[in-house]
Parts: C-alpha cells; sequence; structure tokens
C-alpha cells in the first residue's frame, strides 16, 4: 500500500515546526542505508520518498524506538534500482511525499544539510573517493577538449615538411601506375564528375607491414600539395566510451578547415572487421562514425578530404564489413618484392653510406638479393643498419660475409656457442636433429638422381649449427634462404612436411621410439597447422573439395581428425624410411659438425663430395 505523505507525518506524530528539536535529522549519501532496509524491515517505522523524480531524489525513514530520522539522498539513476529490487521485490511500504509536505519542509531536505552534519559527510566521501572523482572529472574534460589518446594523436604535416618522393618506391612499376591513376582522378575531378562519379578519394592500401604504405601517403600529399593528417587506428581506442566516435570527427573537422587535405589512418585494421561482432559496442560506434564520414565528399564541406586508409589485412585474406570496403572505391593492394626489386634495394640503402663504408667489390647483391626472400623493403633496411653494427664493431667495411652475418641475426637472433659447450649428449642430439632435417630437404634431389653439384644448386641450404639460439629457444638450427612466395603443389606441402619430420626422425634413428626428445615441438606445431591446411581447408586428399572447417557437428570434426592423422602418419612412415638411407654419412657428418659447431653450405657439399667418393672406391 502507497500512503501518503501527510498521512504517515499525522501517523507518527510529525511536527515539522518541532521536528529538529525532537528528532536529530541524520544526512547522508551512503546508499547501504537503503539496501539494508529488508534486514531491518520489523524495525523500520515508517519509510519516506521525496522528490522522486528529480536528479537526487531523498529516502527518509525512521526505526522504531530510535531518535533519529535519516534522510540519504541519491543519484536519480540508482534510485529506479533501488526502488525495484528492494522496497518493492522485499514489499517495504512507503509513501511518495506530496507539494504540501516539500513546502513545509524545505529546511528538512535542503537547508538542513549545513547544520545536521551533511558537510562533514561530503567531506568524508570526498576523501573516499577523491581518485574516482579526479578521474571522472578528467573524463568529462577529455569529452570537451580531448585527452591524449582521444584525439589519436593525430597530427598535421603541411606539404613542405613531407619528405621523399614516388622515386623512392624502389621497383614497384605496378603500384606506381595505381597511384598514377589515383592522382589523374583526383586533379580532374569535373572529368570524372561528368560520367556521375564523385568518389574516387577513399583510397584502400593493403599488403604486408613494411612494404611501403605509410610512405606512399606521404608521398601522395607532397605530389598533390595539399597537408596530410596522419592518425593511427589503434590510437582512436582510447578507452572511453564514444572516444573514437569523437577523435574521427575532430580529425574530420581538422581536415576540412584546411580545404584539400587528406587524412591517413595507418593500421586501420580493426575498423574494417565486421560489425556487431563483440560486446564492445564503441568498436562499432567508431566504425559507424568512420562509414558517414568517408561519405563526407557528398557535401561542400568535405569535398576536399581523400581519406586513405591502410590495413595489413584485405578482404582475401580476412573477414571485412560489407558496407566499409563498399567505401573505398580505390583499392592499391601492396606486395613483397621480388629479386630484382630485393637487389635494388639493397644498392639504394648501402648507397646512403659514406664512402669506405662498404666493401662493394666484396660485396655480391645477387646472393643477398637470393637468400633475403620474402623480406619487406622495411626489414632489408633492417639487414643493411645491422650489417653497419657488425662493421663498426669489428672496425670493417661492410662484405657480403657481414650482410650474411645481418641476415642471420635479424631473422633469428643471437647464437651462442657457449651455453651446449658441455653439454655433449645434447650436442650430440641436436647434431643429428639437424642433420635430419638437412637430408630431407636434399631427399627429393637425390631420388631424381641429381649430381651433388646439382643439388647442392638447387639447395637453400645457408649453415649447419650446434649453437644455441634464444630467440627461439632452440639448442641448434638448420638456416635457409626462403623462396619468393609461389603457389605450392600438394607433392611440394608434402615435402615440407617430411623436411619438417626430418629431425625426428634421424633421433628415432639413433636412439630408438622411446627416445625422441622434446626438441621436435615446434616442428610438430607446424606439422599440425600444415595438415591442418592440407586437409581440412582446402581438401587436398578429397574429390569433394570443400572447406571443412566451415562444416558443423561433432562427426565432422572426428573425420576431419582421422584424415589428419593418417596422413601424419604416412608422411612420418615416409621420412622414417627415407631417412635410414642417409644413417652413415649422418653419422660421418656429425664428428665434423660436432667439432666445428657450425658448417656452412660450401663445407657441408665438400664433405658429402668427399665421403660419397670414399663409399664409392670402398663398393
Amino acid at each position: 500500500m502507497i500512503l501518503t505523505a501527510v498521512a504517515i507525518a499525522a501517523a507518527v506524530g510529525w511536527k515539522p515546526a518541532a521536528l529538529k528539536q525532537a528528532n536529530p535529522v541524520v544526512h547522508s549519501q551512503d546508499i547501504s542505508k537503503i539496501t539494508r532496509l529488508p534486514a531491518d524491515k520489523e524495525r523500520l517505522e515508517y519509510l519516506l520518498l521525496a522528490e522522486p523524480l528529480s536528479q537526487f531524489p531523498r529516502y527518509v525513514f525512521k526505526y522504531k524506538g530510535a531518535a533519529e530520522i535519516h534522510v540519504v539522498k541519491v543519484p536519480s539513476t540508482s534510485h529506479a534500482n533501488l526502488e525495484r529490487e528492494v522496497l518493492l521485490k522485499n514489499a517495504i511500504p512507503y509513501a511518495i511525499a506530496q507539494d504540501e509536505y516539500l513546502d513545509a519542509n524545505k529546511a528538512v531536505l535542503q537547508d538542513a544539510d549545513n547544520r545536521n552534519g551533511l558537510l562533514p559527510e561530503v567531506g568524508a566521501f570526498l576523501g573516499r573517493n577523491a581518485i574516482g572523482i579526479a578521474l571522472l572529472v578528467l573524463m568529462i574534460i577529455g569529452i570537451k577538449k580531448g585527452l591524449p589518446g582521444m584525439n589519436s594523436g593525430a597530427s598535421l604535416i603541411k606539404p613542405a615538411n613531407l619528405k621523399g618522393s614516388m622515386d623512392d618506391l624502389i621497383g614497384m612499376e605496378d603500384i606506381k601506375q595505381e597511384v598514377a591513376h589515383l592522382e589523374e582522378m583526383i586533379r580532374n575531378r569535373d572529368l570524372y564528375k561528368s560520367h556521375n562519379i564523385d568518389k574516387p578519394f577513399n583510397v584502400m592500401l593493403t599488403g604486408p607491414a613494411g612494404t611501403g604504405k605509410t610512405k606512399l601517403a606521404g608521398y601522395l600529399a607532397k605530389k598533390l600539395d595539399v597537408p596530410l593528417i596522419q592518425a593511427s587506428g589503434s590510437g582512436l581506442e582510447s578507452g572511453f566510451v564514444g572516444g573514437g566516435s569523437k577523435a574521427l570527427q575532430a580529425i574530420y573537422k581538422k581536415a576540412c578547415a584546411q580545404g584539400n587535405c587528406i587524412i591517413f589512418l595507418d593500421e586501420a585494421q580493426s575498423l574494417f572487421m565486421p560489425r556487431g561482432r563483440s560486446d564492445r559496442k564503441y568498436d562499432d560506434d567508431t566504425a559507424n562514425t568512420l562509414l558517414s564520414l568517408l561519405d563526407g565528399v557528398k557535401s561542400e564541406e568535405g569535398s576536399g578530404v581523400i581519406w586513405v586508409v591502410a590495413s595489413n589485412f584485405d578482404d582475401a585474406t580476412s573477414q571485412m564489413d560489407e558496407a566499409m570496403l563498399r567505401r573505398f572505391a580505390v583499392k592499391i593492394n601492396f606486395r613483397l618484392p621480388n629479386k630484382s626489386e630485393r637487389r635494388k634495394l639493397l644498392q639504394v640503402f648501402l648507397s646512403k653510406k659514406d664512402s669506405g663504408c662498404v666493401a662493394w667489390a666484396n660485396v655480391n647483391l645477387d646472393y643477398v638479393a637470393d637468400i633475403t626472400a620474402n623480406l619487406s623493403p622495411a626489414l632489408l633496411e633492417t639487414v643493411v643498419d645491422r650489417a653497419s653494427m657488425i662493421a663498426i664493431q669489428e672496425n670493417q667495411p661492410i662484405t657480403t660475409d657481414v650482410l650474411f652475418r645481418a641476415f642471420e641475426r635479424a631473422s633469428i637472433g643471437l647464437t651462442d656457442r657457449a651455453t651446449t659447450a658441455e653439454k655433449d649428449k645434447q650436442r650430440e642430439r641436436v647434431a643429428l636433429h639437424e642433420l635430419g632435417h638437412f637430408f630431407m630437404q636434399i631427399d627429393p634431389y637425390l631420388r631424381q638422381g641429381l649430381t651433388l653439384a646439382e643439388v647442392k644448386e638447387k639447395s637453400h641450404l645457408l649453415k649447419i649449427s650446434t649453437e644455441s639460439v634464444s630467440k627461439i629457444g632452440a639448442l641448434g638450427y638448420v638456416l635457409s634462404s626462403g623462396e619468393d612466395v609461389s603457389l605450392q603443389t600438394l607433392e611440394e606441402m608434402e615435402q615440407d612436411i617430411m623436411q619438417l619430420y626430418g629431425g625426428v626422425a634421424a633421433e628415432e634413428l639413433f636412439y630408438g621410439a622411446r627416445g625422441i626428445s622434446v626438441g621436435s615441438q615446434n616442428d610438430i606445431q607446424k606439422v599440425t597447422a600444415k595438415l591442418d591446411l592440407m586437409v581440412n581447408r582446402l581438401s587436398m586428399y578429397s574429390r569433394s573439395k570443400l572447406d571443412y572447417t566451415q562444416l558443423k557437428g561433432e562427426g565432422s570434426r572426428d573425420e576431419a581428425l582421422k584424415q589428419v592423422e593418417g596422413k601424419a602418419d604416412e608422411l612420418y612412415t615416409r621420412t622414417l624410411e627415407a631417412i635410414k638411407g642417409y644413417k652413415d654419412l649422418i653419422s660421418m657428418l656429425k664428428g665434423t659438425l660436432l667439432e666445428r659447431y657450425v658448417l656452412s653450405k660450401d663445407e657441408v657439399f665438400e664433405l658429402l663430395e668427399g665421403m660419397i667418393g670414399v663409399e664409392q672406391k670402398a663398393a
């Protein structure tokens, strides 16, 4: 039953004029006093709600036999939950104060705050919540002015301050043609308007990291003689709800104020993920804001704004939001440089060094370009910089050997001989393991009847080492040059798996099935991933070409697992049989490898030539 305030006041003999003298009023903002009411329900004499629709409703209540009347002030956002979850849920009777009661008791609800000790309680409340209040104040300031991170760290760069040019993109002629076409579209906007094409300005750059996407945005701005506003997609994630949207709006306004301007969002892949994928609604809000701003060329305000976004992923390699993709009329896909382009890049990077820093007569750029397959321009520059560091430390110019060691350092990190120096048994196992990898690498060529010279020409081996590598947690390794990205066949993928199995197969050959060590963990992880791709995703062993990972149900998963296990067993058995034919050669090479710790490609094949010659004479 809901009682009126006047009825309750009359029932308890509450005389407003004498209230202060008869009953001291205790003011607080402690919501726990309300949540404790159900436990003290039997003691409750009355409960009154004053100003329930205001910003700060008051709960006025008194316990039987107590002198104090409690007035608890709560935020309106908390009031609805308290009323529903505490009062109604526990059937606690209360009354709603009417206007005549509020008029008669203003002193109790307002002016009495200072006279009855509310200020000390407020002081205590502020003391308890100082950090939270400070953060709240900072957030309010951030919403109005922008906190560090809420403005995405966007910086405006004038054309005169932009460095480099399109010529700095070594090779990449296909990319340059796309950019030239884009430039022509922007400069001749009226011509494209005549074909009812009014939006050539949203540009999407995709491709591996370090291929020049960020530099290209600067080159384009400089060539068009327009300022560039650069921001990071990750910088939009301020941690505040609405922070990303606010940051984008601020960037857009800044660009509009410049007239003609390029907005470059780097590392923006998170904005292209399908919306609704998580509970983080503010991610979708940021993406929705970007969608609306990308259409800004329809208005005069944003007609001179060019949006360029960069992502390390594209719609061919990951799922992206269709609505976002449709906003980009121009998509430029970057790729890794081929061998000739790597050679040119190495030539340019080395040419920037002072005279005498590079021993050009002792630098084989073709060889270095060959071993650095699948490296981006940025990583190639890192290799050259690392070579400079080695050359400075050793007080010598850069040579092919220095570049090779720099590539090795950049690829696998520091090597250490001392870690394995006194571990003879472990070093022997490591040597056998790594030689197993090597022989399974050259096994297909030997089975074709090729000479050792021809095998050496085709082999990607660079060196075999029994030194430890802290970066990958290994006690030895086989370093090989990569191949430029190509379409692998089923046979080639199976050979990759057998090469990975070569190490563990060599251990089983010499130590037995129960003598296999944990050193093959990384190899087995790679085998599992590759077989999953071959069996489940590419359906290479089935006439029905399906991606089984998309099929739901326990039965389909069990069948896929059986197929993977079956092919793994078959390929490992083939590897073990193949490695048995090289047991004597592995035994002979093992001693030299343990003695020298490292064998280069030339040394390995020189030793093999001598061993095979001895075997042929003995036969």
